[in-house]
C-alpha cells in the first residue's frame, strides 16, 4: 500500500513539473530590427537590451535558451504553432493580445511619440496630422492606435513590415513622419545619420488601451513557463544584474513605475 500511495505521489509530481525540462531547450522568437532593443551585429549576431535581458533570464532559470528570428506579425502565429516557446521582442501587453498568449510581468515600459520633420508643430488635439503620411509597423498596436485615433482625424496610414523601411521612406521624404516606441525611435532613428532633422514631435501617447501595462514576454496560454520567467525577473531586478544591462543601453530607468 505504501508503494502504491509513493508511485501515486511520483505520478502527481512529474504531472506537476514546469512544461521545460532543464535539460530542454526553452525557443525564444525574436525580431532583430530594433535597435538598442534587437538588432545584428557585423558577424551577424544577435545584439541589444532585449537579448540580453532574455539571456539573463535564461541563465536566471538554468535553461538553455535558442532565439528564433521571426518578422513581428509572425511571431505570436509561431509561438501559437508551437515553432517558438516565448515571444521576447518588446511586446506591449495588451487585452487584445492577452485573448491569444499569457505574458509575464513587465521587463520595461516607454511611451509611444511621433517622429516628424523638426519644427513640425502639432498640438495635443492632433489636428495637424491630417493628409500627412504616417507609417507603422503591420501588427503593431501602433498600427491600431494610428488607425483607430490618427485616421478619423485625416491621417494617411501606411502600414510596413519593418521599423527599418519606415526609417528609409521617412527619411526620403515618402512619409510625413512615424509613430512607435519613443526609446526604439531615439536609438534607432533619431540619433543615427538618416535621422538628422527630424524629431519627436506632439504629445507622448500611453493610453493605457493601446499601448497596454508594459512591455512583456508573451507565452501559451496555461503554460507554467510564465510563472518560471516572471520568478526570474524578480530574481535579476533584485540581484542588479537588470540595472547592469540597462545602463549599458540607457541613461534612465527603463523599467518604469
Amino acid at each position: 500500500m505504501k508503494k502504491l500511495v509513493l508511485l501515486g505521489a511520483l505520478a502527481l509530481s512529474v504531472l506537476s513539473l514546469p512544461t521545460f525540462a532543464d535539460d530542454k531547450p526553452v525557443k525564444i522568437g525574436i525580431e532583430a530590427a530594433y535597435p538598442p532593443f534587437a538588432s545584428k551585429a557585423p558577424d551577424g549576431s544577435i545584439v541589444g537590451f532585449d537579448y540580453d535581458i532574455g539571456n539573463a533570464l535564461c541563465e536566471e532559470m538554468k535553461v538553455k535558451c535558442v532565439w528564433v528570428e521571426q518578422e513581428f506579425d509572425g511571431l505570436i502565429p509561431a509561438l501559437k504553432v508551437r515553432k517558438i516557446d516565448a515571444i521576447l521582442s518588446s511586446m506591449s501587453i495588451t487585452e487584445d493580445r492577452k485573448k491569444s498568449v499569457d505574458f509575464t510581468n513587465k521587463y520595461y515600459n516607454t511611451p509611444a511619440r511621433l517622429v516628424m520633420k523638426a519644427g513640425t508643430q502639432v498640438s495635443e488635439g492632433l489636428a495637424e496630422l491630417k493628409g500627412k503620411n504616417i507609417g507603422v509597423q503591420r501588427g503593431s498596436i501602433h498600427e491600431r492606435f494610428a488607425r483607430e485615433v490618427l485616421a478619423p482625424l485625416g491621417a494617411e496610414i501606411k502600414p510596413y513590415g519593418s521599423q527599418n523601411e519606415i526609417y528609409l521612406d521617412v527619411a526620403a521624404g515618402r512619409l510625413d513622419g512615424t509613430v512607435a516606441d519613443a526609446t526604439l525611435l531615439d536609438d534607432g532613428f533619431l540619433k543615427t545619420d538618416a535621422g538628422k532633422g527630424f524629431a519627436f514631435v506632439g504629445p507622448a501617447f500611453t493610453d493605457v488601451k493601446y499601448f497596454g501595462d508594459g512591455v512583456g514576454i508573451a507565452v501559451r496560454k496555461g503554460d507554467a513557463l510564465k510563472d518560471k520567467i516572471n520568478t526570474a525577473i524578480t530574481a535579476i531586478r533584485e540581484n542588479g544584474k537588470y540595472k547592469q544591462i540597462q545602463d549599458k543601453y540607457f541613461a534612465f530607468d527603463i523599467y518604469g513605475k
